[in-house]
Order: C-alpha cells, then structure tokens, then sequence
C-alpha cells in the first residue's frame, strides 16, 4: 500500500479547520448526550437526535410542574445555553468550509457527486492530494479502510468485515454520505440506486452503506486522479 505525500501548508491549514470542527462536533454529542441522560432521571425521556433535544428544552425549562428542582432548572439552562453557543460555533466553521470549497475547483467536482458535501469534498481533497499516487480506485478504498478484509478457507477466497484502515474520519465521512443516499435510493432508478436496492434486500443497511461509500471512494479517485467531471449512470 501506498502512502500519501506529506501534505502541503495549505492542505494542513484546511485540516486544521477539520480537526476543529470535529473537535466541536465530538464535544457538542457529549453534552448532549449528558443533558438527555440527566434529564432521564427526572423522568422526562427525549428520543435520539439533537433535533428532538433543541424542540424540548425550551418547554422543559418553562414547564413548573414537571418535577425538575430550580437548582437543577438552573443547570439545564446553563447547559442549554452551551449548546446553541455550540451550534452557532459549528456554523462558523461549515461557513468557512463551504467558502473553502468554492474556492477548490476539485472539491466542486466532487460535490457534484450524491453524498458529498462541503466537509466531505474538502476534507478528501485536502487528505489526499495527489489521487495518482494510488494505483486505482480500489486502492483508494483499501487505503481508507472501506475494502472487505480477504482469508482463504478451504482454497476458497472469502471475504470479510471492513479493514478500518487509514483515515477514521474521512472513511465516516463518506460512509454518512452513503447513509443519506440510501435513504432516496428506493425512490430513484438510475443505476446505481437499483444496485444499492438490490443489495439492501441481500444485506443489512450497514452493509449497504459501507459497500455504497466503496463504491463512492473508487469514483472519487477517478474524479481527481484523472480530472474527470462526475456524470449519474442512468
């Protein structure tokens, strides 16, 4: 396996936008993971998603009679008010990186792509630098940990979980953006949903969205080693 180059000032300059957006991202789940568990014991249960927190907080605090101490009233004001300074931080940095990905003639390309937006093209061209240095697009995927790993049994050739090689983040990345484009798919025709379609039907949806972010990873690598524009199979 190849290694990438060390990467330039620039490219390190737009991971370091990344790395903190991440960082803000990592710490705004944790509170909010926090908030949702202290407020479990109070009896108030809030499903799953900041979404659904954001809607409940205001009437949580406003309501006297759902048995929530002021001085605890008090911590999830304080706690709240956390995590809108969060948000608001989190949009500095999408706003950063959007401008950064107007600015990257590459990163337009990819974004041309279902499932990659801003962060994901950004980071990607960033990481990456010079695509020509994989041999081809499923190098590029083994490099990002997305390739199945492969065991013989019996002289038989069998495949595996996932490496999880190589970068973490880039690999969530576009295994997110799979996930979303999974959530169309049942709704399109073009080629590539039919063949998204027919493999949730043989495999379970994490399956799918790793085979989809693979299959993503090999048409990027063919969008920037050989400077191609993305074009939807039909």
């Amino acid at each position: 396996m190849r290694f990438v180059p060390i990467k330039s000032v620039e490219q390190q300059a737009v991971l370091a936008v990344h790395r903190l957006r991440q960082g803000l991202g990592e710490e705004r789940t944790a509170l909010a993971n926090r908030i949702r568990g202290l407020l479990t014991e109070y009896g108030l249960v809030i499903g799953v998603g900041l979404d659904r927190l954001r809607k409940a907080l205001p009437s949580i605090l406003e309501d006297a009679e759902n048995g929530v101490p002021g001085i605890a009233r008090e911590v999830f004001a304080d706690a709240t008010r956390q995590l809108i300074e969060l948000d608001a931080r989190i949009g500095e940095y999408d706003r950063r990186i959007a401008a950064l990905a107007r600015a990257s003639e590459p990163a337009q390309r990819l974004m041309k792509m279902e499932g990659v937006g801003p962060v994901t093209a950004t980071a990607i061209v960033a990481s990456v630098g010079d695509a020509k240095m994989f041999r081809n697009g499923r190098q590029f995927a083994a490099w990002l940990g997305l390739t199945p790993r492969q065991h013989s049994t019996g002289g038989k050739q069998r495949l595996g979980a996932m490496t999880k090689h190589g970068d973490v983040y880039l690999r969530t990345l576009l295994i997110h953006g799979a996930r979303a484009v999974l959530r169309v798919t049942p709704t399109h025709s073009d080629a590539k949903s039919r063949w998204a379609e027919s493999l949730r039907h043989r495999r379970p949806d994490n399956v799918a969205a790793v085979a989809l972010a693979a299959k993503h990873a090999r048409i990027i690598w063919a969008l920037l080693a050989r400077g191609q524009h993305y074009r939807p199979a039909v």
